[in-house]
């Protein structure tokens, strides 16, 4: 596995455009499926996520090719509904292929789906929601079948407003005909994002963003033009980096109302954010915090995400104080803090809780990315800390950002792979 090298001391400063948002790009790939003509998709990063997913529809027979920035999907001749076991470990997002396959095929099996170890992500939500649109349930060695060539609109009321599972739904009611309501839905602005897209390809969807969501589904849906939205993670992370700094830059592609969890809580602690002309964001970062207790616990949308819990922590360490963290999605997703004290950082935490001790100067070492973000968070506290830190694993951080050391090196970094 590859590894980054970080020499920390410098003050992040210059413009940078954000990448389409990897968990909107991932689901519109897989509605694709439900298109009877090619899709063309703009603004989907170039990541190893994202070439998972592409394999993943290769092997279900789609045709699947980059036209300069373009991506573009033909399913005219996806015939499988079986992904197979060594793609589908590969990343948990693979699950989304299940909705659209048992729409359009009528079949699908499910498995549990590899991807980052930060914790429980049972697919029975999924099945559940499916055996309520009716289809039939069954367990083979294979995974857990379903089979549904005459599935039903209905209303599915989620026991958790989980992402994937709400997308799966929709992804599924588009290409049955008549109203399925999901209640308790999430509201993630992903969601709002593949709402639009399966308006796009004919299906009526009402709702996205809120926790009931209605759709129309109609017999046929067709190939479409789409660009995803900004992605809401990689912009916190370098929002989050800059402020760590002390230093100054231009967030272009960026839409702050997509980080409420994120955005007050820096205003609160003295980092400027100015939004400018619509998606262009001034990042202004103090180069001291005052002593600024702060306490935060992550939840669904429009809450702290728990996809910037890890970044956000990084950061608080520079801020003075002593600062509480709960992570209340994921029961695993503290991991981070034990590599962050190889590091000189001061936490006390168990699976759910983190006690920080914030303002104390941090050092260099060599530290292990857990998962993505994780990842992104020892990134941060590299980019503060006196000497040199290496994070190994590497491309576990490549799975969702693209070029993120030569991003970094534009805004002054010292940052090197190898």
């Amino acid at each position: 596995m590859g590894e980054f090298v970080v020499r920390g001391g410098r003050r992040l400063n210059g413009t940078l455009r954000v990448h389409g948002a990897k968990n909107a790009a991932l689901p519109i790939m897989a509605a694709s499926i439900l298109a009877s003509s090619p899709v063309t998709l703009e603004g989907i990063p170039k990541l190893r996520d994202v070439d998972v997913m592409i394999d993943v529809l290769t092997a279900l027979g789609a045709q699947v090719r980059w036209e300069n920035t373009s991506l573009i999907i033909d399913p005219t001749d996806i015939h499988e509904y079986v992904v197979p076991e060594e793609v589908m470990m590969k990343m948990r997002a693979s699950i989304f292929v299940i909705g659209p396959l048992l729409s359009k095929l009528g079949h699908a099996v499910a498995m549990q789906p590899g991807g980052c170890s930060i914790g429980d992500r049972p697919i029975d939500i999924h099945i559940y929601g499916f055996s309520q649109l009716g289809a039939h349930i069954t367990e083979t060695d294979q995974g857990t079948r379903l089979d549904g060539p005459s599935l039903n609109p209905g209303t599915v009321h989620l026991s958790y407003p989980s992402v994937g599972a709400t997308e799966n739904l929709m992804m599924a009611a588009a290409l049955i005909p008549g109203e399925t309501r999901i209640r308790n839905a999430a509201m993630e602005p992903e969601i709002v994002d593949l709402a639009q897209f399966l308006e796009k390809m004919g299906a009526r969807v009402r709702g996205a963003g809120t926790p009931d969501i209605r759709i129309v589904g109609q017999s046929e849906l067709v190939g479409t033009r789409h660009t995803v939205i900004p992605d809401r993670i990689e912009a916190a992370t370098f929002i989050l980096a800059a402020s760590a700094t002390g230093g100054q830059i231009l967030l272009e592609n960026c839409i702050i109302e997509h980080l409420p969890g994120l955005s007050g809580r820096l205003r609160d602690l003295g980092v400027n954010l100015v939004e400018k002309d619509g998606d262009r964001v001034l990042v202004d970062a103090p180069r001291t915090f005052q002593t600024t207790p702060v306490s935060l616990h992550t939840g669904p949308y429009p809450g702290f995400a728990t996809d910037m819990q890890a970044q956000f922590m990084a950061f608080l360490l520079g801020v003075p104080g002593v600062h509480v963290v709960s992570e209340r999605v994921f029961e695993n997703r503290l991991g981070h803090a034990r590599e962050l004290r190889r590091m000189g950082a001061q936490i006390i935490a168990d699976q759910r809780v983190a006690l920080i001790y914030g303002g104390r100067p941090l050092h260099g070492s060599t530290v292990k990315a857990l998962d993505l973000r994780a990842g992104a968070a020892l990134v941060i506290a590299g980019l503060t800390a006196q000497e040199e830190t290496v994070i190994t694993d590497r491309e576990v951080i490549e799975r969702g950002y693209e070029d993120l050391d030569g991003r970094l090196k534009a805004l002054g970094a010292d940052i090197d792979c190898r």
